[in-house]
């Protein structure tokens, strides 16, 4: 499959393993392709985040993503889905922290393995959620009718994957949606 990956697709998954060594993670995850993608400039996902009018700063994205791992886990959407039950999620999570100390519900970030004698991990696994997105995009691609798997198609990925990221994005309008009209519009002009 990684064949069909455009040089752009290609950056973002070489520089979503970058991020999870840099960081000491275990994993890559969906997390560090998101902040893969946000790299990219003048690429199909960039002009379509352009399009949708996406503006956060770097900051913010990795506010939300830190906000998200201090509640467990949860995404907004779940957290929302819980109110209606009568469940506050942030009031568990500032209760548990009374107790137990800031970020107790923080999902830890599993730390590189150090390997004896000075040997090195190969390479760095995906979680099943980054595999998952890579899956999808090559979906996204099919759908698309496109021959290639490139960086937007990683973005859709992102969109319609359920999770920590997917409502990040969908609290900036980045919506699965909106990012097929944003990459709908200038095939139409083209054509």
């Amino acid at each position: 499959m990684f064949e069909r990956f455009t040089h752009d697709a290609r950056k973002v998954v070489r520089g979503a393993v970058e991020r999870s060594e840099r960081a000491g993670d275990a994993t890559v995850g969906e997390e560090h392709m998101l902040r893969a993608l946000l790299d990219g400039q003048g690429t199909q996902a960039a002009l379509a985040l352009a399009a949708v009018g996406f503006v956060a700063s770097r900051d913010e994205v990795e506010r939300g993503l830190a906000e998200a791992r201090r509640r467990g886990g949860i995404s907004q959407a779940d957290a929302d889905a819980l109110a209606d039950l009568g469940i506050d999620v942030s009031e568990i999570v500032s209760r548990v922290e009374q107790v137990h100390g800031e970020g107790a519900l923080a999902v830890p970030e599993r730390r590189r393995r150090l390997w004896p004698f000075g040997a090195r991990q190969l390479h760095t696994p995906f979680t099943p959620g980054a595999k998952k997105v890579l899956e999808q995009s090559l979906r996204e691609s099919l759908e698309r009718g496109d021959r290639y798997i490139g960086d937007e198609h990683i973005l859709l990925a992102l969109t319609v994957r359920p999770g920590v990221v997917a409502d990040l994005l969908a609290g900036y309008g980045v919506t699965h949606t909106a990012v097929l009209r944003a990459l709908a519009a200038p095939r139409a002009q083209a054509g």
